[in-house]
């Protein structure tokens, strides 16, 4: 062990042997912490820079401090602490920061404590304290892998605001299991709207309110492949934090296969949107993009704040697209149709080459075209070529023309046969 407190000492010394274990810097005129300042101090454990006139800390000050297990700067000038450097002392449990200035605790020193079992804020300035390290001082169930490690906090003596966060960290901390013990219950809430110098456990606290889950639907049946947007609103005070959790899944017929390689349930989804329109009030939607059987199941929207927890479930059901026929009424009526058409058609082509094949026939007897200048005798002579070359004289030409005429079967009336029969009579 190496104690220094000499008031002439300004600067850490670098003189220190390697081998110490315990280095005590108090009640000197130091008034900064360089950079790798105990860098040769590997085996160190316990490093004590007590009321010094510290105002600086630089955030590399304790590289390879890898065993250094408590680290106090009590009675110090800080104005500010940097967090990001207890990344080098991994073993750190013990952090003591009590009587100095610090005015802002950081959102992202919740990172770096996650080891830290003894924390002394008190007797600084500080006026809020920010919900991310509520969350690690008081996880929700299932979001801490293994116990929750019990932590003493040192809070008193600052000049609370006194909101819902500190009013939930002081209840909580009184119920039975904490896994929080405050070192002095008695927090003054000096800033509060209307009052000052009030003990926390008096002041009226009545705008806390736990919050309350809206879901858009809380049943959803969608086709397979569609696009789904789940939506939730949350009202409560402080404003509420909302987290989509997936709890189940459905263990119908139709996914026995997807539920063998499907990812472990609950688990916290991370893309979505939330967006307040004033305080008090959150929305909260979720986009669910060509749904598959493994994106059936039970949603949950969780809603938290200082006062409480509340969450809504929201059922999603995937269901299989089929391809739909048309009705058999309209498709027979449709055949029906081509067939009646298809008939008409036909009759039509036939009667076509029926009237093609008599006007045929009828002009292998009658000329195609009779001119009414032409003689008796030319027409005689087209009808009875003289291929037997004989001459036939007059009656015997108008018996034969009379047997021809009599051999051409009577043709309807108005047609063009009798037309022609008429004609050539």
């Amino acid at each position: 062990m190496v104690q220094c407190s000499d008031p002439g000492i300004s600067a850490v010394p670098i003189n220190v042997p390697a081998d110490t274990v315990k280095l005590r810097l108090e009640k000197t005129l130091i008034s900064r912490v360089p950079r790798a300042a105990f860098y040769n101090l590997s085996e160190l454990r316990f490093l004590w820079l007590t009321y010094n006139s510290i105002t600086s800390v630089h955030p590399s000050s304790f590289v390879n401090l890898k065993t250094l297990r408590e680290l106090r700067l009590d009675g110090n000038f800080l104005t500010s602490f940097p967090w990001e450097g207890l990344r080098d002392m991994p073993r750190l449990q013990t952090l003591g920061l009590h009587n100095n200035r610090l005015s802002i605790l950081p959102a992202h020193a919740s990172l770096f404590l996650l080891n830290i079992t003894y924390l002394d804020l008190s007797s600084n300035r500080l006026t809020i304290l920010p919900a991310e390290l509520l969350d690690l001082w008081f996880p929700l169930p299932g979001q801490q892998d293994g116990p929750v490690p019990r932590r003493i906090l040192g809070l008193h003596d600052n000049p609370w605001l006194c909101d819902c966060q500190i009013s939930m960290v002081m209840s909580l901390s009184m119920s039975l299991g904490s896994p929080v013990v405050l070192m002095d219950q008695l927090l003054i809430c000096s800033r509060t709207l209307g009052q000052s110098g009030v003990l926390l456990t008096q002041a009226e606290l009545s705008r806390c309110m736990r919050p309350s889950v809206q879901p858009a639907a809380t049943r959803v049946i969608s086709p397979l492949g569609s696009n789904v947007i789940l939506r939730c609103d949350a009202t409560g005070y402080p404003t509420p934090t909302l987290t989509w959790i997936k709890t189940s899944a459905y263990t119908d017929c139709c996914q026995d296969n997807i539920l063998e390689n499907s990812d472990q349930l609950p688990r916290n989804l991370e893309s979505f949107v939330q967006e307040s329109p004033r305080v008090g009030v959150r929305w909260s939607i979720i986009t669910l993009n060509g749904l598959s059987y493994k994106d059936a199941g039970e949603y949950r929207c969780q809603a938290r704040n200082m006062a409480g927890i509340s969450e809504a479930p929201i059922k999603l059901k995937v269901v299989g697209v089929t391809r739909l026929s048309r009705p058999p009424k309209r498709k027979s009526q449709k055949t029906s149709t081509k067939s009646s058409s298809k008939q008409r058609k036909a009759n039509q082509t036939t009667t076509n080459t029926a009237t093609i094949k008599e006007n045929q026939r009828l002009q292998k007897i009658i000329p195609p075209s009779i001119n009414k200048t032409q003689t008796s005798s030319n027409r005689v002579s087209k009808l009875f070529p003289v291929d037997r070359r004989r001459k036939m004289n007059s009656s015997d030409v108008r018996k034969k023309t009379q047997t021809s005429i009599k051999s051409i079967p009577e043709p309807p009336e108005n047609s063009t046969t009798a037309l022609l029969s008429e004609t050539f009579v």
